[in-house]
């Protein structure tokens, strides 16, 4: 019988069938016999030399049941062991029985029959030795019962080694009772198990969207049918994905998603049928915007998306949005603009720092919602948040002014004429020593590309944002060990020093600094500063500018903390500090291009990209610097003097 084999309930009848075949075979009854001799041996009474009087007449053995087996013999009972010697005497008071006995026999009845080994007990004092018999054969045959898948049980497998030894002639009682059990076992096995008590609580974990009913699916498939219909053959260009859309239940300016994902960058076109069979799994898969959008985007075998998936959806928006039609006689800025924004993207959404966006971080994100007024307003500057030309017109103009080679690669002494130099050097090393950038390359080369330029000015001049948070804390924890002792904090108050020393300006001692700080943080912890503390803080701005950047830390040091309380509460439609620096960095650049005359000498000068970029600005955004709007706006009002008599008194 294999071993992984369950056992049937009519394992007793096999058993006994396997137990009577051992007991008829040659060589049990060989044992058996040999084993009788050498007990009725070793039973045999002799005197002592000081016994006295006659000796009892030994105990006639009484026959045992035989088995129903063929060609069983009927030996006698098994005794227990080697009876005693009876006593002939006095000297019969020094003869003791031998161990391995505990009772006698009585005369007509036979031993009762025990697990114990028939192998007769050695001779106590006063004892004839019992005669040597021949020596046990193998009992190989016997064991055969080992076989069986029977081990699993260890109580019943000491049971059937006791019966293999042959201390017994029938299945005993307990051996049965076992037996019972044991089928009962494998019984309980094999029947199925209860159903979960876990069914009666409803789903709570929904990683795509709680699912909607199939009916409303079929609605949607319709619709779009019959978009298709209007289409020659059936078939949605790009310029025809907008309708598509629409009739999807999806913003506008999800129709590059929807193409390329129905494969239509292959062919130009998408036919009602492979789009139909493309959004009927969308529907069923994904239940909501934050799933279907990353459905759309990202790679085959992928659950999230990377920066590349997200440059066909912005190359769409950059050629179809009105707010930057302009932008289309410049297609050297595209893949600049579209790295801005995916750099913004990732900056706000993926709060993981994985470089991978989930559906998660999408859901909790507002990016959706952006997507969806791309649609409404036609002025991209008012979406501040990730489209925003103006935003990248300064973030492009502030990287252009350090890049002094223009390779688009900055290295550690340009980052550092950042803002008249403001931010320490050290806090500039750290920068560069790769705990905010990704890859190696920066690490290596020495070398800030434009993308990780993006996230050190957002956060430079915001640091208020929870990634800012984050990204500053990464710089300042030189050990890496998610805390800012004492000694990495005086590290960079030690450069400040000196930097206030050298402007004749009377720097705090670090004591008092750090207290001054430990009571501005309220750290939970004594002596260290985790993340949790700074984010919990609402002043963490002046605390990391006050340990790397000397202007804003003289600025804080002249404004009373009441007033910084009070623009840290700051509710409502209030511009963040990045919002408020991008406007006035733009105004600033608008009026350097407005006062600067170029220089005629007779030659053309090549404009630069900057150059070029200023030209481009949207009509939306071309407003002169410094303009006072009067009091009504630009409504003239003898217009309306002769209308003023038909007014009614």
């Amino acid at each position: 019988m294999p071993p992984g084999k369950v056992l049937q309930p009519v394992l007793k009848m096999k058993v006994d069938e396997l137990f009577l075949c051992w007991l008829s075979e040659a060589s049990t009854q060989r044992t058996l016999h040999d084993c009788l001799r050498r007990i009725q041996a070793a039973g045999r009474p002799e005197r002592g030399a000081g016994d006295a009087g006659p000796a009892p007449s030994p105990p006639a053995p009484a026959p045992a049941r035989a088995p129903d087996g063929p060609g069983a013999p009927v030996p006698g009972a098994l005794p227990l062991g080697a009876p005693a010697t009876p006593r002939t005497g006095p000297a019969a008071r020094g003869s003791r029985r031998s161990a391995g006995s505990r009772a006698r026999a009585e005369p007509g009845r036979p031993g009762r029959p025990t697990g114990r080994s028939c192998r007769p007990e050695p001779a106590g004092p006063g004892q004839t030795p019992a005669r040597p018999g021949p020596r046990r054969p193998a009992r190989a045959d016997g064991m055969r019962l080992r076989e069986l898948s029977l081990r699993q049980d260890p109580d019943l497998r000491q049971e059937l080694a006791s019966l293999a030894r042959g201390c017994d002639f029938v299945l005993p009682s307990r051996f049965k009772k076992r037996l019972k059990a044991f089928q009962q076992v494998q019984a309980r096995k094999q029947e199925p198990l209860p159903p979960a008590s876990s069914q009666s609580i409803p789903a709570f974990y929904f990683p795509r969207g709680r699912p909607k009913d199939s009916a409303s699916a079929d609605g949607v498939i319709a619709k779009v049918e019959r978009a298709f219909a209007q289409f020659p053959q059936e078939r949605a260009a790009m310029e025809d994905m907008g309708l598509v859309a629409k009739a999807c239940g999806c913003p506008l300016y999800w129709k590059g998603p929807l193409f390329y994902a129905a494969g239509g960058e292959r062919t130009g076109s998408v036919s009602v049928h492979k789009f139909v069979a493309m959004w009927r799994k969308v529907l069923h898969t994904c239940h909501d915007d934050a799933a279907r959008f990353v459905h759309l985007l990202m790679s085959p075998g992928c659950n999230y998306l990377v920066q590349e998936d997200f440059v066909p959806f912005l190359q769409d928006v950059v050629n179809t949005h009105p707010g930057l039609s302009f932008l289309k006689e410049a297609s050297e800025f595209h893949s600049r603009y579209i790295t801005t924004v995916i750099q913004r993207i990732f900056y706000t959404v993926n709060r993981s720092w994985s470089g991978r966006i989930t559906c998660t971080e999408l859901r909790r994100s507002t990016f959706l919602q952006n997507v969806a007024l791309l649609e409404e307003e036609a002025d991209i500057n008012q979406l501040t948040e990730f489209f925003s030309y103006e935003h990248f017109y300064v973030i492009y103009c502030k990287f252009w002014e350090l890049d002094t080679d223009h390779d688009l690669l900055i290295d550690a002494q340009d980052l550092a004429r950042h803002s008249d130099h403001a931010i320490s050097t050290r806090m500039i090393e750290r920068v560069f020593s790769g705990a905010v950038t990704r890859g190696r390359k920066v690490q290596k080369e020495g070398k800030l590309s434009y993308a990780d330029f993006v996230w050190f000015l957002i956060s430079e001049e915001d640091k208020k944002t929870p990634t800012s948070i984050e990204y500053w804390f990464r710089c300042m924890d030189l050990d890496g060990d998610g805390a800012l002792s004492m000694f990495e904090l005086q590290y960079f108050y030690e450069e400040q020093c000196r930097r206030l020393d050298s402007m004749a300006i009377e720097a705090l001692p670090f004591e008092d600094c750090l207290c001054q700080m430990l009571d501005l943080v309220k750290p939970q912890s004594e002596g260290r500063i985790t993340l949790r503390d700074l984010k919990r803080c609402r002043l963490a701005h002046v605390f990391f500018d006050t340990f790397f950047n000397i202007e804003k830390y003289l600025d804080h040091e002249q404004r009373e903390q009441a007033s910084l309380l009070r623009d840290s509460d700051g509710e409502g439609p209030e511009l963040s500090d990045w919002e408020r620096y991008a406007a006035e960095e733009y105004d600033i650049l608008v009026a350097e291009e407005a006062a600067g005359e170029p220089w005629d000498d007779g030659y053309e000068v090549e404009p630069s990209p900057v150059d070029t970029l200023s030209g481009l600005r949207s009509p939306l955004t071309q407003r002169p610097f410094f303009e006072v709007p009067g009091p009504l706006g630009d409504v003239d009002l003898f217009e309306y003097d002769s209308e003023e008599e038909d007014l009614p008194s």
